[in-house]
């Protein structure tokens, strides 16, 4: 993983983006779907049908397996990438995400629900207060202050097509450059 995923991780960003990617690629409604948190990260999706049942996708924690399986598309590698040795794995762990330290979870459902142009404004947000925090103009939990800063602007825009969406990006991110600038500011730091 990259230093941008990295954070993504641990703001659980990445997971808020799913959840979002979840509702519009599936059309599952918010409040139906989950995040656990899942130490061992070796189950990376499950659903539950509506008789109970439950189906799982498990796999060892590296990227090779849904980048070949993606390319090998409708087949499959028969490289085995993601191979789990069940003699070895021994307990699968589930904790509910800690909402008040990961407030980048909630803001991601908030911006879903919203809908239009606000998860578009989220995302946007996200990409600069994390180059921020990687450049050590701001904290790691200013991270989710600048997207939530962002998201309070946001302008209630519909999407009608990819120009909507590139200028709600780029809004966006000019609103929040100019609050990561406010928030450097008040520590003592100087933007360049």
């Amino acid at each position: 993983m990259g230093p941008k995923i990295t954070v993504d991780s641990s703001t659980l960003m990445n997971k808020g983006l799913e959840v979002i990617e979840a509702h519009e690629l599936f059309g599952v409604a918010y409040d139906r779907i989950n995040v656990m948190v899942h130490p061992q990260s070796v189950i990376h999706s499950m659903v539950t049908f509506v008789d109970g049942a439950t189906i799982a996708q498990l796999s060892l924690p590296d990227m090779r397996l849904p980048i070949a399986y993606a390319i090998a598309w409708p087949e499959r590698f028969d490289v085995p990438f993601g191979a789990i040795d069940w003699r070895q794995l021994q307990h699968l762990d589930f904790e509910m995400p800690d909402r008040a330290t990961f407030k980048c979870l909630d803001l991601a459902y908030v911006a879903g629900r919203a809908g239009g142009s606000a998860p578009a404004w989220l995302s946007a947000a996200n990409e600069i207060a994390v180059e921020a925090f990687l450049g050590g103009r701001i904290s790691w939990h200013q991270i989710a202050e600048v997207n939530d800063a962002t998201l309070q602007r946001h302008d209630g825009a519909a999407l009608r097509g990819t120009a909507d969406v590139l200028a709600a990006d780029a809004t966006a991110r000019r609103i929040a450059r100019g609050i990561v600038e406010t928030f450097a500011q008040s520590a003592g730091t100087v933007i360049a």
